[in-house]
Order: structure tokens, then sequence, then C-alpha cells
């Protein structure tokens, strides 16, 4: 049978084909929408953390308080080696112990 080309409205087949791709992709729009439903009320299902109380919190440490050592007195070097030299003369300090407390004193 050859083929017979109508002009006008759609034949049976063509009609059938139309109606199941419109249902099909109606089905499948409606799955769509039914699974985004279902993410979003799955997300609002689960719980929310709640920070816990706060007495349930370790306690703070107390502050520290921070000591600040004092600077160190300036050596009067003068006096120290005017010591050493009366330690000296009343013969506290040998001669060489003199020289090796100097060099001390003296950063030598």
């Amino acid at each position: 049978m050859p083929f017979v080309r109508r002009n006008g409205r759609p034949g049976l087949i063509g009609l059938a084909a139309r109606t199941a791709v419109v249902a099909g992709t109606a089905s499948a729009v409606n799955g769509a929408v039914v699974r985004h439903q279902a993410g979003r009320a799955a997300e609002a299902a689960q719980p929310v953390a709640i920070p816990p109380a706060p007495e349930q919190y370790p306690p703070a440490a107390p502050p520290q308080q921070l000591t600040v050592a004092a600077p160190a007195a300036p050596v009067d070097i003068v006096a120290k080696l005017q010591q050493l030299g009366d330690m000296r003369a009343q013969g506290l300090l040998s001669d060489p112990e003199f020289e090796l407390a100097k060099r001390q004193l003296l950063g030598n």
C-alpha cells in the first residue's frame, strides 16, 4: 500500500503518539516535583544542631597576671672596680683573682 499523505487533522496513530508524549512529559515533570518536595521535607525533618547550654561549657580559665621583670639596675662599673681594688688591698683577693674579676666586670 502506498503512503498517502493527509492534509488537515492527524490520523489515529499521530493522535495516539502525541498523547503518549504529553502524558510521558507530564509524568516525568510530576516525578521531578515529587522528588524535589521529598528532598525539602527530608531537609526540614533533620534535627538542627543546638549549641549546649552555657552551664555545659567548661569553666573559663581565670585571666593570668602578666609579670614584667623590672629593668636591671645599671651596674656602676667604677664603684665595682673600686670595691675590687679595696678587696685586693685588704688581701681578700689575690692579683690573679682581681684581674679575673676585673675582666669579667668589663666583659673582656
